[in-house]
């Protein structure tokens, strides 16, 4: 996309500002992002979107990268976009050009092949919100927030709500961006924006188990199911269905799926190739 548009933000005042606004750890197969601008609550500034952006391209060539992690340092996950560089900037063209830019940012995360997981402390609003709605699973501290508050400052979360309205009920999104009300951790579960809830103390575990889980499977199926759950979901049932045929008959020749199957039937562990 063109970012003409756009003009730099102010350098993150709580790092050193030879820190990245984004940092990356490589762990095997798991790679985690961590927002890295605290003290702006890790707002989605033009940088910030820019350095994300960046990653997720990186991350998307490499197919020995099965899981993608964001995270974020300090008190909040995310509170939205920057608020005092939308008001520095306040022509259209700069607005238009940052919610396109943050909506190929969230479209990268459903379009890349690995599996992302939101690893949410603190407080997720606004964008954050759509944030942690746009990733494929997401797991919570239970003291997180979550909220898309644009509507107290007169502005309607309009982009936020096409990842939360494809996550919640219709009411109970709805309510969500009417009303800007924060929800907490257990309800943000039950009402299905997130996956898992642990205490600050165990989040790391129970991370680790969602992710072991994931990594144990193949990577042909875990591709290939990524992109087919996406594609399908705008279809009418019976494109749906039709779609899927094809798919899982493409998925059947895979040698993963043939090894998958004779070790189910001997009994013993599968060996994948990611073939």
């Amino acid at each position: 996309m063109n970012n003409h548009n756009l003009k730099p933000s102010e350098p993150c005042s709580s790092m050193n500002p030879s820190e990245p606004l984004v940092i990356r750890e490589n762990l095997s197969s798991v790679v985690t992002l961590t927002l890295n601008c605290p003290k702006q609550f890790n707002a989605l500034s033009v940088d910030m979107l820019s350095a994300m952006q960046t990653e997720l391209d990186s991350i998307a060539q490499d197919s020995s990268i099965r899981v993608v992690v964001i995270a974020a340092n300090g008190k909040a996950f995310c509170a939205g976009h920057n608020l005092k560089e939308m008001r520095a900037n306040p022509e259209k063209a700069f607005q238009r050009a940052l919610f396109e830019q943050c909506s190929q940012m969230m479209l990268a995360i459903n379009r890349m092949p690995q599996v992302v997981i939101a690893k949410v402390e603190g407080i997720a609003t606004a964008a954050g919100c759509q944030l942690v709605a746009a990733c494929d699973l997401a797991v919570a501290s239970d003291n997180a927030k979550f909220a898309t508050s644009g509507i107290s400052v007169g502005l309607f979360c309009s982009t936020p709500a096409v990842a939360v309205s494809r996550n919640l009920s219709r009411k109970q999104a709805f309510e969500m961006l009417i009303t800007g009300e924060f929800i907490d951790a257990h309800t943000a579960l039950q009402q299905g924006l997130i996956n898992r809830v642990a205490s600050a103390e165990q989040l790391d575990t129970t991370l680790q188990s969602l992710i072991d889980s994931i990594t144990a499977k193949s990577s042909v199926a875990l591709t290939t199911g990524k992109t087919m759950f996406y594609n399908q979901l705008d279809m009418t049932l019976a494109e749906a269905y039709e779609y899927a045929s094809e798919v899982m008959s493409c998925n059947m020749m895979a040698d993963d799926v043939s090894e998958g199957i004779d070790a189910f039937i001997e009994k013993r562990p599968a060996v994948w190739t990611g073939h």
